[in-house]
Parts: structure tokens; sequence; C-alpha cells
């Protein structure tokens, strides 16, 4: 913004953050109005953003950076329906359950309880149960003896995403996956396979001890 005589000529670049015009006319107010407005701006919206010192630089890159990070937490994160959260519990403290296995339902935008597996089924009937060609998550209780001779359990988070499953299906169970996790108090591994070898028996055993 350049000053000449009594009059306000604004110099906006083709591609400024304030695209914002001024009359000739009442320049001394306008001006004023202007420099109200970019104080208001700077102080409220992008000085929290930013690093110090603030600069060009660090304000368009801080305000892109939260831009994309809306849109991905807009365009991620399926909604977790409650029986998700009741199921796991009762896994968890009641022991009601070896397994929940969970299923998006793309209709409805939630994570969904499709299959529970008795206490008394084996690792086996939980692999046998996912998909071969869809994403799946899964949660297994697994118990196993320590070299020490106790024994001891742990809840294993799976990550169900087969090789030959839809590449959008893909993309929409790796996106969701960390909000869904949080919604379940008391995973302590985590697991990710594409193939049944990368969840054997002897890999979870691993894991475990």
């Amino acid at each position: 913004m350049v000053i000449i005589g009594s009059k306000i000529r604004q110099r906006v670049p083709p591609n400024s953050l304030f695209p914002i015009k001024f009359h000739h006319s009442s320049s001394k107010k306008q001006g004023s109005s202007f420099l109200i407005f970019l104080f208001f701006y700077l102080h409220v919206y992008l000085l929290p953003l930013c690093p110090s010192p603030f600069s060009l630089s660090h304000f368009t890159r801080c305000l892109s950076l939260k831009l994309v990070d809306k849109m991905a937490n807009s365009a991620s994160g399926m909604a977790v329906n409650d029986e998700c959260k009741l199921k796991f519990l009762e896994l968890k403290a009641k022991r009601n359950y070896r397994y929940i296995i969970f299923k998006i339902n793309e209709a409805i935008q939630q994570v969904t309880v499709e299959k529970v597996g008795n206490p008394g089924d084996s690792y086996e009937d939980f692999t046998s149960s996912l998909p071969l060609d869809e994403c799946r998550y899964a949660v297994y209780d697994f118990d196993f003896t320590t070299d020490e001779n106790c024994q001891k359990s742990k809840i294993f988070f799976v990550a169900w995403a087969p090789d030959t499953s839809k590449v959008r299906s893909k993309m929409v169970y790796a996106s969701s996956k960390d909000r869904f996790k949080r919604e379940l108090d008391g995973i302590q591994v985590e697991l990710q396979a594409t193939d049944p070898s990368e969840m054997s028996l002897d890999i979870v055993k691993a894991r475990a001890i």
C-alpha cells in the first residue's frame, strides 16, 4: 500500500492472502480500518500458529499446514459405533470373547462389530474368520506363558489389509485406524498384516513376550 498525496493506492499481488480493495475516497478512514483489520487478523488468527520471529514465509507455511490438516481430518476417520466399545470392554474386563472382528460400514460411515469369538475359540478360528479379499480391524485376547512360567495375556489389535483387497478399501481403513484405536483403551500390541504369514501364531508369540 503506497500513500500518494491524500489518496491510497493499494498494490495487491495476484496471489495475495489479503485481496481487499479500497476506494480512493475517504482514504484516511479506510487506511485506519485496514490497519486495525490487519492487526486483529495477525494477532488472533496467525501469530498463535507461527514460530518466532514472524515472517511471511512462516505465515504461508503455517497457514498451508493448517488447511491441509483440516482437510485430512474431514476426509478420514469413520465414526465408531457404540457396540464396538461395549464389546471391547467386555473382552477386556470380563473376557467374554476371545476375539472381535470389526468392519467399516460405508453406508452409515461407521466402524461396526461384524463377529465375536467364543472364549474357547483358537487362534486358527480367529484367522479363518478374516476375509481373504477384504480389509478388517480385529482384536484378539492372546494367552501365553512367559519364560518364568507365568500365565499372562495381551490384547492384540490387528489391521488386516490383504493384497487382494480393493485400493480404496485399504485407504479408508488406513486413514481411520488411529482414530478407531483411540476408542479401544487397553490395546497392548498392534499387528499390521497383508498376508496370513505376517500374523502367524509364532509372530504373535514373539510380539507378546
